[in-house]
């Protein structure tokens, strides 16, 4: 269990890593091309979206092995 807690932990760790890059390379791409702003914008929470979803299948299969 206690494995399972620290696996979570750097997931944790990962996503918000991952989401941070996102964010600041789309804020990048948005001050040089302002008008691309929606696009770049709905692509941004296509990445958050794929990013969250590897953390909570990430979540449920650690409940699933923990449990074993």
């Amino acid at each position: 269990m206690h494995l399972t807690v620290l696996a979570l932990g750097l997931a944790v760790m990962g996503v918000s890593i991952g989401e941070g890059i996102l964010v600041a390379n789309i804020a990048k791409a948005a001050a040089r091309q302002p008008e691309m702003f929606s696009k770049l914008r709905s692509l941004m929470f296509i990445g958050v979206a794929f990013i969250e979803g590897t953390f909570f299948v990430l979540f449920g299969l650690s409940f699933v092995v923990a449990n074993l």
